[in-house]
C-alpha cells in the first residue's frame, strides 16, 4: 500500500430494488409547510410549456397520478430537444412541466455533479504546480469531526487521487468521495465560483452521510499533494469559510423521526443543501455543449476533463475494474444509479443506449439529470426530473415511495421520451461518435 498509515474507505452507496412497471396511485398527504421560500430562478433558455402535459395525457396508465398530484409530489420535469444544423452544431428547445425553481426539494446526490466540475476546474488553476487529477492527494484532520485519508484500497497502488474520487461519485454516487472533494475545494470557493457562473441561489453547505454542525461543515480539512517520491509539491491549510449564505425558510413534511421518536411538524431544511432543477439541467448542458451557454457560465475545464467526466457518467459499475465494482454484481448492477429510462431494474440494458447522468434519492426525493443517447437510432436529448415520494408526510421513517412511485416514474418518463424522439423527424442526424467510449471492462 501507498502509505503504511492506512484508513480503509467505506464505499457508501444507495441500494435499490426492482420496481413495478406502472405508477401506484398512492394518495398524497398535502403539506401546509412553506416550500416556496427562495427567489424564483429563471433559466436562460426560454421554457415552453404544454408539450409534456399533452404527452403525459397520451399515456394515462403511466402519468395520470403525476398529472393529478403534480403539486403535492412537487413533480418537475425539464426536457430539451436537440436538433443539429448541417454543420453539426446543436440547436436546443426546452420544454417544461410544473417547473418552479423556488419550490424546495432536497437535492440529494445531484449536488455531487457541480462539485466534480469545480474540482477539475481547481486542478487546472493549480497545474503550474505540477498537479493533475492523478496526483496523490492526502487529506488530514485538523478540526472536530474531520477524518483523514492516507490511502485508497480501491486503486491499484493504494494512492488516493481526485480522479478516483470522481470515478466513485459518477459510478456509484459514493458519499465519502464527495466529502473529500468538498474538503479539497472548501465551502467559500464552491459558492464564490458558482455565483460567478450565474448560480447565486445554489447552496452546497454540508458533507453527506455525516452529521456535523454548520461550523464543522464550514471548516474543511488540510490537504497535501505528493509527487511519486512522496514529497510535498503543494499544500493547502485548513480552510475556514467566510461565505455568508442568504437566509432561507425551507421545510418539508408534517413530521419526522428523531432518535426513534416522532416529532410533529415540518422538518427544517434551511441549512441543508439546495439547488434548483433548472440549474442542474443547465450545468449538464454546459458540460455536453459548452458553446450553448455564456462563456461566464462554463466550468473552466479542459477537453480531456470533459471526456473523463462523460465517460464515467455513462459507464456502468459492472464495467469498472478500479474501483472493483464489477466484482460485486450483487450490490452493483448495470443500471445502478441510472433512474432515468431504467428505474431500479436489474435486467440487461440495451447496448445502443447510454445515459450520461447524475441521480440522487434522499428524504423521499428522487432525482435524475440526464443526457440520453441512442446510437442505433441516432437520437439525443436532455431530461431532468424530480419527485417527492413521501405519501405519509413523515421524514426519516424509511417509508418512502421510491419503488411504487419514484423509480417507475423515472423509467416511464425516459422510455416515453425516447420513443417520442425515435419517431420525431430530424432534418439532420447527429454524429454521436464523440459520445462513444471504451470502458474499463
Amino acid at each position: 500500500m501507498f502509505i503504511k498509515k492506512t484508513r480503509t474507505l467505506l464505499i457508501t452507496a444507495f441500494f435499490f430494488f426492482a420496481c413495478a412497471c406502472t405508477v401506484t396511485k398512492t394518495t398524497p398527504v398535502v403539506e401546509n409547510n412553506p416550500m416556496n421560500s427562495g427567489p424564483e430562478i429563471r433559466p436562460d433558455t426560454p421554457v415552453n410549456y404544454g408539450f409534456l402535459e399533452r404527452l403525459f395525457r397520451q399515456h394515462p396508465g403511466y402519468f395520470d397520478s403525476i398529472l393529478k398530484y403534480r403539486k403535492d409530489w412537487n413533480v418537475q420535469v425539464l426536457y430539451t430537444r436537440v436538433d443539429r444544423k448541417r454543420n453539426g452544431q446543436p440547436e436546443l428547445e426546452e420544454q417544461g412541466f410544473n417547473v418552479n425553481p423556488s419550490a424546495y426539494f432536497y437535492p440529494a446526490s445531484t449536488v455531487k455533479f457541480p462539485i466534480v466540475l469545480l474540482a477539475l476546474q481547481r486542478l487546472n488553476e493549480l497545474k503550474d504546480k505540477g498537479i493533475d487529477m492523478n496526483t496523490t492527494m492526502v487529506t488530514e484532520a485538523a478540526f472536530s469531526g474531520q477524518t483523514p485519508v492516507y490511502n485508497d484500497p480501491t486503486t491499484p497502488d493504494g494512492r488516493p487521487t481526485i480522479a478516483q474520487y470522481i470515478k466513485k461519485i459518477l459510478l456509484v454516487s459514493d458519499n465519502d468521495a464527495f466529502n473529500r472533494l468538498y474538503e479539497f475545494l472548501g465551502q467559500e470557493y464552491i459558492h464564490t465560483e458558482l455565483q460567478k457562473k450565474g448560480y447565486p441561489n445554489v447552496q452546497i453547505r454540508h458533507r453527506l452521510n455525516i452529521f456535523l454542525s454548520q461550523e464543522q461543515n464550514s471548516i474543511t480539512n488540510p490537504v497535501r499533494f505528493l509527487d511519486s517520491n512522496n514529497r510535498i509539491i503543494h499544500e493547502e491549510k485548513l480552510k475556514r469559510s467566510q461565505f455568508r449564505f442568504s437566509a432561507r425558510n425551507d421545510s418539508l413534511g408534517r413530521g419526522y423521526m428523531k432518535g426513534g421518536v416522532l416529532v410533529r411538524g415540518a422538518m427544517d431544511f434551511s441549512s441543508k443543501n439546495r439547488i434548483s432543477l433548472p440549474d442542474l439541467h443547465q450545468m449538464l448542458i454546459s458540460l455536453v455543449f459548452p458553446e450553448k451557454v455564456k462563456p461566464s457560465q462554463r466550468f473552466n475545464i479542459t477537453e480531456s476533463d470533459k471526456q473523463f467526466v462523460l465517460k464515467y457518467m455513462s459507464q456502468y459499475p459492472t464495467e469498472s475494474v478500479y474501483p472493483p465494482y464489477s466484482a460485486d454484481t450483487l450490490n452493483y448492477w448495470p443500471a445502478y444509479c441510472k433512474f432515468m429510462l431504467f428505474g431500479a431494474g436489474k435486467e440487461p440494458l440495451p447496448e445502443q443506449v447510454r445515459v450520461f447522468s447524475k441521480s440522487g434519492d434522499a428524504y423521499g426525493h428522487v432525482l435524475d439529470v440526464a443526457y440520453v443517447v441512442d446510437f442505433k437510432n441516432q437520437v439525443e436529448f436532455f431530461v431532468s426530473a424530480v419527485m417527492y415520494c413521501n405519501s405519509d408526510g413523515i421524514l426519516n421513517d424509511d417509508r418512502y415511495d421510491y419503488q411504487s412511485i419514484g423509480f417507475p416514474f423515472m423509467k416511464q418518463l425516459g422510455q416515453v421520451l425516447l420513443d417520442h424522439e425515435i419517431k420525431r423527424e430530424r432534418k439532420f442526424k447527429p454524429d454521436l461518435e464523440p459520445f462513444k467510449f471504451k470502458y474499463d471492462k
